[in-house]
């Protein structure tokens, strides 16, 4: 399982995180991959959108052979289904470890991003022909003005609050969890916001030492 975790550090460290970062965390303390090896692991998308639920899935799915997308088995035809019999399902087809992803919150701010003025230094002209005096103040400014001012502007960010959750289905419980917050001002591929978001939260779980760091 540790040469497992430093492969899949390595393919998503690659990828940019920038945009993400980590809220909180938390991990079990008696739980480290180091002791817990996980052969099967299904990845639960919680969103409504079906599509989005898809995308979501099968990017992380795509890590490696131990990863499974959840909506093959978890979907409109067994909605009805208790836990336990969900669980049996699970248990029946030998997954040891569940990865989910939830949207929290989804939030919009709009942040005024200045313009840039550049300044006009007289030191350099020389006292005559076009650069000197006398020369028309409306040819001047129209050699200088498209770089003399660019406007400001206002700019509107979404962010995404995601909580992934790491289950253990040996010892039935939650042994890591944190939420991260992303940012996009456009429409930014769903794949790579994942990329993204996994590659904040592998940092996360080698500070906590829930895997190692190398």
């Amino acid at each position: 399982m540790k040469k497992f975790f430093i492969a899949l550090s390595i393919v998503f460290l690659a990828s940019c995180s920038s945009g993400t970062t980590i809220v909180n965390s938390w991990r079990d303390p008696e739980t480290t991959t180091t002791k817990e090896e996980f052969k099967k692991i299904l990845v639960v998308a919680l969103v409504k959108d079906e599509a989005t639920r898809r995308v979501t899935e099968n990017r992380i799915a795509s890590i490696g052979p131990r990863f499974h997308s959840s909506y093959s088995i978890l979907n409109g035809t067994n909605l009805n289904l208790t836990k336990e019999q969900k669980l049996k399902i699970l248990q029946d087809e030998n997954y040891d470890g569940v990865i989910t992803m939830r949207l929290v919150d989804t939030t919009k701010e709009t942040d005024y991003v200045p313009g840039t003025n550049t300044s006009i230094y007289y030191g350099g002209m020389g006292y005559g022909g076009m650069y000197g005096y006398g020369y028309g103040f409306g040819n001047w400014y129209g050699m200088y003005s498209p770089v003399y001012y660019d406007p400001g502007y206002y700019q509107e960010t979404t962010y995404y609050m995601v909580e992934t959750n790491v289950f253990s289905m040996k010892q039935n419980k939650l042994v890591w969890t944190g939420t991260t917050k992303s940012s996009n001002t456009s429409s930014q591929d769903l794949g790579l916001l994942v990329d993204s978001i996994l590659a904040t939260v592998m940092q996360e779980m080698k500070k906590d030492g829930f895997i190692p760091k190398q």
